[in-house]
């Protein structure tokens, strides 16, 4: 047997060593393995290598990756294809596959990780614990240069085998370490006994264990002391309830409050809100209903039964003695007004006087029977006549065309200081203000001559603190003969002393609300008095009529002359509008502010206003806003003519305002002259005249050029120019024609420089202008100047304008 294994060795050494005769190249051995696999000979998938002079089959290529994993237990991908020598997407796509197939790998940025790696990464973690008590799960991440919720992931299933060690908040602690953290939680939680914030808690103990792990330690996040103190709460290791997460409340406190809150209720039948806050409680109506379901909660304060019945047992005594009460002088200090009102509402002696009409409620906490307010109203009633009979004689003076002080009257009652004022002795006065009419309320404020004094009595009482909006209604009527809120307000104290008794607070509380009580029935007694003063106007309305009328005579004419200049330039669409729109802002506003303002006091006088005489009414000049308001004043047509005419004036148009003006001056009643030849040529001669005395004496060499121009236009077309800065080039190049050449010359030299000039003021107005702008305003400003007479002689020396 072994002589012939020894023959056959010679033999396969001799075939080894015999040369073929027949050889092929690497391109035929390519071309066969093609061949075969055409023929699909080779019917499965071969992969070249990078070199390309090798073959491998996909099978071959994952059996070999997974070779490589098992023996290093992480690879990249990239060094996979280095070291098996093929392309990296097949790499890639075989390396997916084993992956996918093995449990135990994963795939993780370019990299394949074995679990025995993890677990060899576990016990080297463990071990460096061991060493350090903690470690972040961060500082793993970083030196396996891997993310943190991988390692976190992958270490999780291993707490407790592999890794003895607790993870929270991304680091991972020993048993020890916890337990010792967990005994410096329990102690600083037991060791509080007011409610407090856990967060403030954790960062004493952030502190103090940085310091215990020294310079190497890591910092201890506030979720670690977190879930330690919830698990020791949870095990009832502590007392005591926690809200939000944070908020900690001992047991102790919550006890030591609940006896506070039952020792202070059980005392006074009643707590306020503001103490539950100072105790700590925030839901101060939730917590005393739950503990005290018999309370009542109250805007701010918790009662007891016993304050309604002892409120109740107090305004039954009033209304059967037929007086009055104030509940908050029954109840203790800390009660609202709201407060009063709702236990006023639970009382069933107040409710059964009410449906009974044996008593109101005044300003939420006065209670009164409805006998005394009736005895009082009878009195102020009998009072009250007599003070409407006495208004007409008592010097009822309205304004006249000139005035511009109100009138005041003053009554003088019996009772009062003994002081003298003036000639009035011992007396009280109140001043009651005379006017046409109530239904007006957008009138100016008359003024009140009531002084103020060391007596406290009501007419002392400054009449501002009576209110506001609610004010000016009282006060007008006041002045048609009705009387005014103090002077009901001094009668009743006169009438009930008592009420001075409560105090200057609660007297102007109550008289204030008894006044507002009996008020609209004195009005319905007393309005019959104003019906006179509506006469007491027509005088002076005629006179503002026939002083508006002449006015607008004035204004009326020279707006249609100067609306027949605009014709001269109506092929000229921009500078049509600018001129319009000038005329409309100067001319056309004045009267329109004039009509509007002198019609809205002439509205006012007829419904019996009184209003004061303006002594700028010639300078008047409103703006759009306050046109509108004068418009929206009027009534019916009139009205939405005026918002017409304010409409008109913000367009581009001066035929549509004129209209527009045409039309409420005829709704108004007023008549307008029309422009008629003569009437022209009259004005025209006037504005001329005008306007040579004005060049004449014209000393501003930028002023001058517009009134040459305007004076131009009336010799060369008889038409009487209003134009503004922006048309006056316009307007001059419409002369070249009906000028010399020489005069037009120097029209358009003088003009460029006044343009100039003005272009170089405007540029040195924004800082210091230097020298050379100086220089240059000063040299052009000259040049004007010694241009002026050459000007001037343009429309009033021998050089005339041809024809």
């Amino acid at each position: 047997m072994d002589d012939e294994l020894l023959e056959l060795q010679r033999q396969f050494e001799f075939a080894q060593q015999a040369k073929s005769s027949i050889r092929l190249s690497e391109r035929n051995v390519v071309e066969l393995v093609q061949k075969l696999q055409e023929l699909r000979v080779i019917d499965f998938d071969l992969l070249h290598t990078v070199t390309g002079k090798e073959h491998i089959t996909q099978e071959q290529l994952r059996n070999e990756i997974a070779a490589e994993i098992e023996k290093l237990g992480r690879v990249s991908v990239i060094d996979l294809a280095d070291m098996i020598g093929v392309d990296l997407y097949h790499v890639e796509k075989q390396a997916q596959d084993v992956v996918s197939n093995d449990p135990g790998l994963m795939l993780v940025q370019g990299e394949i990780i074995s679990q025995t790696y993890w677990d060899s990464i576990a016990e080297e973690i463990n071990e460096r614990l061991q060493e350090c008590s903690q470690i972040a799960v961060a500082e793993i991440a970083a030196q396996l240069q891997v993310g943190s919720e991988l390692v976190q992931a992958v270490l999780e299933p291993r707490l407790g085998t592999l890794v003895k060690a607790r993870l929270e908040g991304g680091q991972l602690y020993t048993p020890a370490y916890v337990a010792r953290v967990t005994a410096m939680v329990r102690g600083s939680a037991r060791g509080v006994f007011v409610p407090s914030n856990l967060s403030a808690l954790w960062t004493p103990l952030q502190q103090l264990v940085q310091e215990m792990n020294g310079s190497s330690g890591i910092a201890v996040e506030t979720s670690f002391f977190q879930s330690i103190f919830n698990r020791l709460l949870k095990e009832e290791e502590m007392l005591g309830s926690l809200r939000a997460g944070t908020h900690w409340t001992p047991s102790a406190f919550a006890i030591a409050q609940k006896e506070c809150v039952d020792s202070f209720f059980s005392q006074n039948s009643f707590i306020t809100y503001e103490t539950m806050q100072k105790l700590g409680i925030s839901q101060a109506v939730q917590f005393l209903q739950s503990r005290y379901p018999e309370g009542t909660p109250l805007a701010a304060v918790f009662i007891h039964p016993s304050m309604i019945e002892m409120l109740d047992a107090a305004i039954e005594d009033a209304v059967e003695r037929n007086s009055w009460i104030d509940s908050l002088a029954v109840l203790p200090a800390s009660f609202t007004s709201q407060d009063a009102y709702k236990m006023l509402l639970l009382c069933p002696s107040f409710q059964s006087a009410l449906k009974a009409d044996k008593a109101l409620i005044l300003g939420e906490t006065f209670v009164l029977s409805s006998g005394f307010v009736k005895g009082i109203y009878d009195q102020i009633e009998k009072e009250a006549e007599a003070f409407s009979a006495q208004a007409p004689a008592a010097s009822l003076i309205y304004h006249s065309s000139k005035s511009s002080e109100p009138t005041e009257t003053t009554l003088v009652t019996e009772k009062g200081s003994k002081k003298k004022k003036g000639k009035s002795a011992g007396a009280k006065s109140v001043t009651i203000e005379t006017v046409v009419d109530e239904e007006e309320d957008a009138r100016p404020k008359s003024r009140r001559n009531q002084k103020k004094g060391k007596d406290a009595s009501l007419s002392q009482m400054p009449v501002s603190k009576m209110g506001g909006k609610k004010e000016s209604a009282t006060v007008q009527e006041a002045n048609h003969g009705i009387p005014s809120d103090v002077w009901i307000m001094q009668k009743i104290t006169n009438l009930v002393p008592e009420f001075e008794e409560q105090g200057i607070d609660n007297l102007e509380s109550i008289l204030k609300h008894l006044a507002d009580h009996m008020r609209p029935m004195l009005v319905n007694s007393l309005k019959e008095r104003r019906k006179k003063l509506f006469t007491e106007n027509a005088d002076r309305m005629k006179r503002l009529l026939d002083d508006l009328q002449k006015k607008l005579d004035e204004s009326y004419l020279n707006m249609q002359l100067y609306e027949k200049a605009l014709e001269l330039f109506e092929d000229d669409q921009s500078t049509s509008v600018v001129l319009h729109r000038h005329l409309l802002r100067t001319t056309a506003a004045s009267i329109a502010d004039t009509l509007l303002h002198d019609l809205d006091i002439h509205h006012k006088l007829k419904n019996g206003v009184e209003v004061e005489d303006s002594k700028d009414r010639d300078l008047l000049s409103l703006n759009s806003s306050e046109r509108t308001a004068l418009a929206k004043n009027f009534t019916g047509p009139l009205s939405k003519k005026a918002l017409s005419l304010v409409e008109v004036l913000e367009g581009k148009r001066v035929d549509t305002f004129m209209t527009a003006f045409r039309d409420m001056a005829e709704e108004s009643g007023l008549v307008l002259k029309k422009l008629d030849k003569k009437l022209e040529r009259t004005l025209l001669h006037s504005y001329r005249k005008d306007l040579i005395s004005q060049v004449s004496t014209e000393s501003d060499p930028v002023v001058l050029l517009a009134k040459v121009v305007s004076l131009l236009y009336i010799q060369v077309y008889n038409k009487a120019l209003q134009a503004p800065g922006r048309a006056i080039a316009a307007a001059i190049s419409r002369l070249k024609d009906k000028l010399d050449e020489s005069a037009y010359k120097t029209l358009t030299d003088y003009q460029t420089a006044t343009v100039t000039l003005l272009a170089l003021m405007s540029a040195s107005t924004g800082g210091e202008e230097d020298n050379c702008t100086g220089d240059r305003i000063l040299s052009k400003r000259e040049f004007l100047e010694s241009q002026m007479p050459q000007l001037k002689s343009l429309v009033l020396g021998n050089s005339h304008p041809s024809s």
